[in-house]
């Protein structure tokens, strides 16, 4: 005897904690360093990051407040989509978690700066220019340990994108998208390592397009939407 299974509480809490996810990171990774960071300008990032040190800060809260909830989100979309394919549920699961520990371990570039900024007395020793040239530094390292969890962050989409697009519970366009978001990430990690100027061509946002579109689309799809109940024998 088939039996319905309701999967809109699962489908709603998977989409709040998705909202926090992309709001955060789209806080932290987005719009602090249009407001502070200056390419090609150490002085004056410098002195962006401590007329505003409060941003700063309130950025470093966001990223770990993403990089949290990121930890639970496949925990909920395994429950959603596990009757579709167990194994692939699994390893969506391990392939985002494994992420997480590398992200938090990389903001230590961020709380280093703090340091640098800080004042102490420690830090006399050294000239503000070789501070400045240490700030930058700590945000060079910074993006590059972004740069390859942004490997995780593309791989995971793949098998997620798969149980979407087979599940039946949600529109398979989100599936799609969120496919080809894996390949996005990807290229762009490979453009960034092995081209240098490749942030300057100004095709890594295009090419980002189908990975926004599709988490965008899936949280407020889930949000909002839910998802459709399934049918179990």
């Amino acid at each position: 005897m088939q039996q319905i299974v309701s999967n809109k509480s699962t489908a709603r809490m998977a989409g709040l904690i998705y909202l926090v996810v992309v709001l955060s990171g789209i806080f932290s990774l987005m719009y602090v360093p249009t407001k502070l960071f200056v390419t090609g300008n150490s002085a004056l990032t410098f002195r962006n990051i401590v007329s505003s040190e409060t941003l700063f800060r309130i950025g470093i809260v966001s990223g770990l407040l993403c990089y949290s909830f990121f930890l639970f989100l496949p925990l909920f979309l395994y429950k959603l989509l596990k009757p579709v394919n167990h194994n692939l549920a699994i390893l969506m699961v391990v392939l985002a978690v494994v992420s997480v520990p590398i992200s938090f371990i990389n903001m230590q570039n961020k709380f280093a700066i703090l340091s640098l900024i800080s004042g102490s007395g420690y830090l006399d020793v050294f000239s503000e220019v070789q501070i400045q040239s240490k700030v930058s530094f700590y945000l060079d390292q910074y993006d590059n340990g972004i740069l390859i969890v942004s490997i995780f962050w593309g791989l995971w989409l793949l098998p997620f994108g798969y149980l979407v697009f087979k599940s039946g519970i949600l529109p398979k366009v989100l599936g799609i998208l969120l496919m080809l978001g894996c390949f996005s990430y990807l290229i762009n990690f490979l453009g960034n390592t092995l081209i240098s100027d490749y942030s300057t061509l100004g095709i890594s946002s295009y090419i980002s397009l189908p990975a926004s579109l599709g988490e965008i689309g899936t949280c407020l799809w889930l949000l909002i939407l839910g998802a459709k109940d399934q049918r179990t024998d």
